[in-house]
């Protein structure tokens, strides 16, 4: 029960965080759509900031490149700021308290979480992680 209280209160301010942009119901209906397929597969029927958290702050050793590798790898320990690819190229803060467009278009957030998700983790997330990571980003302030 409480759980399903914390996803009804993070997705309200979800909602409000993003009030002034107009695709505000994109991130709802995306968050929905992720909360659907993961109720599918566990029943679960919410998400986790603190799961989140920590996906995004785990460090593992990639297979191929023998080197270990994160989220903050590029993303830097704080989401809040700048981040820099591999060859030095900016990256927008990550964090939707500083970067009002993140997390507000669904293909561009699918397209970079399969990206970084086969990059870091060597696999797709899953629907909860995905959830999860959306969740831990829209907590910040």
């Amino acid at each position: 029960m409480g759980q399903k209280i914390y996803f009804v209160l993070a997705l309200a301010f979800v909602v409000l965080l993003l009030s002034n942009i107009a695709d505000a119901g994109n991130l709802n209906a995306q968050m929905q759509s992720l909360m659907d397929k993961h109720m599918k597969d566990s029943g679960e029927k919410s998400f986790s900031a603190e799961e989140g958290g920590k996906l995004y702050y785990i460090k593992r050793m990639h297979s191929e490149k023998k080197e270990e590798i994160s989220c903050i790898s590029c993303h830097m320990d704080d989401p809040a700021k700048e981040g820099k690819t591999p060859v030095g190229k900016p990256i927008e803060p990550l964090s939707p308290a500083v970067n009002k467009g993140r997390f507000t278009d669904p293909e561009k957030v699918e397209k970079w979480f399969k990206r970084n998700c086969t990059g870091v983790f060597e696999r797709e997330c899953t629907p909860k992680e995905k959830g999860d990571f959306v969740t831990y980003m829209m907590s910040l302030q």
